[in-house]
């Protein structure tokens, strides 16, 4: 898969494709229903597939740390769609310029000049241009036009309601990971490489692995009892922490997970932690000893957890 980052490196051999565009914000069912119409339609024309992405996304830049959390930072979304075989990512900056370009330069610059689509799909909600000036019905005109069609996908439905990034993010606040593994397709999964903290959790006799959030807020606060795909393949268990570490006045987000009976180093390696339950709610203690009693009995009661999954 190619991942091109913004309207200035696209070039000739990108002309001539069949696209789709959204936040793609956590790639779940509902996406995956428009990728493969995508994919069905390129196939059809011999054409490479595009999805067309937004960083930030718009919210974020609009709203910035009121932005609704994240389900995926930006390589977690890629990797996902690269998972569903896309053959090209486009990645527009969302900044000042694309948000006060009118949705006919939006047609102009991206559709026709940029990419040549020959058949573009879109989300039955889907607006673009200042102001969401454009619209479903402008779209089939200009391709009307222009030689190229249009088609919208009809809202993907479970249980009688539609699955969006907005019901995953509710359910994973409110600890429902059955539902969000349902809407998503799969279990809700944060991606990272482990860094260098504060080694908090070694002085505490705790090592944890630390993963960097990349993003204003989570779609959830706690401890949990997770499983973790190691470098290897292996699933390992552990108990991780979500938040901002608020007994050492942490100020952006952070995932630690201890892995159980765990001996060795992690550091430059990519981790995916999947989220199985919830322990406790994340909250602020009167100083490091409290801490690390908590820690253990946190530890205690995902070992009895996996012990009942055995």
């Amino acid at each position: 898969m190619e991942l091109i980052r913004g309207l200035h490196n696209l070039r000739n051999k990108h002309r001539g494709c069949v696209a789709t565009i959204g936040n793609f914000d956590g790639v779940h069912l509902g996406h995956r229903r428009v990728l493969e119409q995508v994919k069905e339609k390129a196939a059809e024309l011999g054409l490479p597939s595009v999805a067309i992405t937004f960083e930030p996304q718009p919210r974020e830049f609009f709203a910035g740390a009121q932005a609704p959390p994240r389900l995926t930072r930006f390589d977690e979304k890629v990797r996902l769609l690269q998972a569903e075989e896309i053959d090209r990512v486009l990645c527009l900056t969302f900044n000042k310029r694309l948000q006060s370009m009118s949705a006919e330069a939006f047609v102009d610059e991206l559709l026709l000049k940029g990419l040549a689509v020959e058949h573009f799909v879109v989300g039955d909600d889907f607006r673009f241009g200042c102001d969401r000036a454009g619209d479903y019905t402008m779209l089939r005109e200009a391709g009307a036009r222009h030689g190229f069609s249009v088609v919208n996908t009809a809202t993907f439905l479970m249980d009688g309601e539609r699955v969006s990034s907005t019901r995953i993010r509710e359910s994973l606040a409110a600890n429902d990971f059955e539902l969000a593994e349902r809407l998503l397709g799969r279990r809700y999964t944060v991606t990272g490489r482990v860094l260098h903290g504060q080694k908090l959790g070694r002085q505490l006799g705790v090592p944890t692995a630390n993963i960097r959030m990349h993003r204003f807020a989570c779609p959830m606060r706690g401890v949990y009892a997770v499983h973790v795909r190691m470098p290897n393949g292996e699933l390992a268990p552990g108990v991780c922490n979500v938040g901002m570490r608020p007994t050492v006045n942490g100020i952006q987000p952070v995932l630690e997970v201890h892995l159980l009976d765990y001996q060795g180093h992690l550091y430059g390696q990519l981790l995916s932690v999947e989220f199985l339950a919830f322990i406790r709610a994340e909250q602020k203690f009167d100083g490091l000893e409290q801490l690390k009693t908590q820690i253990f009995a946190d530890i205690d009661q995902v070992r009895a957890y996996f012990e009942r999954l055995a």
